[in-house]
């Protein structure tokens, strides 16, 4: 049997294991794990129970650290029939990859015996016995269902990502969503909805012509609406609005978001994805509270142990939001330990915003402007400009009565008194200050500052944070899972208690008669 895994060069089982009748014995409780999986989704198309169908597709992920391309291969062989059209291309694709993989260890090796120029000890020669034990005597039976096919091109596909055979994976991917494409059974559409995944993925990866795909991406999210596919809907929408964002196509993204609706009852990492990608687009649009509260909304929902990239990126997008929108991020934001070198450059940005100093600004972006390009932040940080430039101005107001603009542009790092005395005009007409401008004497006039509790600013902030705790409690309760049909299971004892009663009744009734019979 061959050393290398479907998703890893070494299966993890081999590393913990030196005896080759141990891993003999854990090879057989793989492939007893990938029949039971199998007989499960037998069972489930015959049944048509189509909630036990996620179940299927998490122990993919358990079973990719541990299947090896051999067993792949025999179970492609026993399971699929001989006249089945893709069993042919599956065994050449797992070949290929088998190929690779040999090729990958054989390089790692003759990496490591040159760095460390040791001979081999008898532990390696075990590893070697173990790598080529033949494969395990569990017979898989012929099961000719699409859903097999389908779930066995799942892994070669994940495998030819893995292993760079970028050809291959374009040309397989495309035969398999045809393939699909062929088949109305709902049975088919969470394994759709990960084809149309691995779809997108491998040809932003490797084809590089998203828009070549967006037109086949449409078309299966108008038959996913028509069909009542909701998981492929939330699938098909959050890889759409991803291909407009790679192209930069906001715009459009915007107008799809509007004139679509994301569907409830589908799996909180879909959602949670699509909040992230409509809180970036609504930050484009310049509609920054919508866009903070979706980010939000995402951070919390996100898994809390797990993703930790997706919840840097996120955090990273709302810290600029919440710039935008004049707040400043609480400390502690930063100070968490999977997000404090990531969040780094956004710390002295923020600071910089908070000053209200242009030249700390500018030269935090001239040092970070690598990283910001490659967060995809970088156009909106530049839009924080007019906000220091505001803080700033903010504070000279409550600082001076009187200042000239020679002074306003030393203080602001301005170019000229000229550019000082244009962005005191803005800032006045926007009322970030409350102030006249005296053009013949070159100063700006600052009236006397108004207290802010004699005004409506309080109750309106107020009223805000009362309204976003109320959203989250709203969300909470609405995130509560209860078992499915819970309420019918008093209907039931209650029927059942009738029925028992009824037959007591008949029951009591036939012993009378009797009884009036005999006497």
């Amino acid at each position: 049997m061959s050393a290398q895994s479907t998703f890893s060069q070494t299966p993890s089982y081999r590393v913990r294991l030196s005896s080759t009748k141990e891993v003999a014995a854990e090879e057989a409780l793989v492939y007893e794990e990938l029949k039971r999986t199998i007989t499960l989704l037998e069972t489930v198309v015959k049944t048509n129970a189509k909630e036990k169908i996620p179940r299927i597709l998490r122990t993919t992920s358990k079973l990719r650290k541990t299947l090896s391309v051999a067993q792949l291969q025999q179970a492609v062989e026993q399971l699929l029939p001989s006249q089945n059209v893709s069993k042919p291309v599956l065994l050449a694709l797992l070949a290929k990859i088998e190929n690779k993989a040999q090729a990958a260890v054989n390089e790692a090796q003759a990496s490591a015996s040159k760095d460390q120029d040791v001979e081999m000890t008898d532990a390696s020669s075990s590893e070697v016995e173990a790598g080529t034990s033949t494969p395990a005597t569990v017979v898989l039976p012929v099961v000719d269902l699409i859903e097999v096919e389908i779930y066995l091109f799942l892994y070669v596909l994940a495998a030819l990502m893995k292993y760079k055979l970028n050809q291959e994976a374009l040309e397989t991917v495309d035969k398999v969503v045809a393939r699909c494409q062929q088949f109305n059974r709902r049975t088919l559409d969470l394994f759709q909805a990960k084809v149309f995944t691995y779809y997108s993925n491998i040809h932003e990866q490797f084809g590089h012509d998203l828009p070549a795909i967006r037109n086949t991406l449409l078309s299966a999210h108008r038959t996913a609406c028509l069909r009542y596919d909701e998981a492929g809907q939330a699938t098909l929408i959050n890889l759409l609005l991803r291909n407009y964002l790679k192209d930069n196509m906001y715009e459009q993204a915007y107008k799809f978001v509007s004139k679509t609706t994301f569907p409830e009852s589908v799996s909180n990492n879909q959602f949670v994805r699509y909040l992230y990608y409509v809180g970036k687009i609504q930050a484009v649009q310049l509609e920054y509270t919508e866009s903070y509260t979706k980010l939000m909304q995402s951070i919390r929902k996100a898994p809390a142990n797990t993703a930790f990239g997706f919840r840097r990126t996120v955090y990273k997008l709302a810290i600029i939001v919440q710039l935008l929108m004049g707040e400043v991020p609480e400390r502690n934001v930063f100070n968490q330990d999977e997000l404090r070198k990531a969040l780094a450059p956004y710390l002295q940005l923020t600071n910089a915003v908070r000053v209200g100093n242009l030249e700390d600004f500018n030269v935090v972006l001239s040092q970070h402007g690598a990283v910001f390009k490659a967060d995809n932040t970088y156009t909106l940080i530049l839009r924080l400009r007019h906000n220091v430039i505001k803080t700033g101005l903010r504070k000279i107001s409550t600082s001076y009565s009187r200042i000239l603009f020679t002074d306003i542009c030393e203080k602001l790092a301005l170019e000229n008194a000229q550019n000082a005395e244009f962005v005191c005009a803005k800032a006045i007409r926007d009322g970030v200050i409350d102030a006249v401008i005296d053009h013949e004497n070159g100063w700006l006039q600052l009236k006397e500052t108004v207290n802010v509790y004699t005004t409506n600013d309080p109750q309106t902030a107020f009223q805000r944070r009362i309204t976003f705790c109320l959203d989250v409690h709203n969300e909470a309760v609405k995130a509560m899972r209860y078992p499915p049909d819970a309420y019918k299971k008093d209907l039931e004892s209650a029927e059942e208690r009738l029925e028992r009663e009824k037959q007591e009744e008949e029951l009591a009734k036939e012993i009378e008669d009797e009884m009036d019979e005999g006497l």
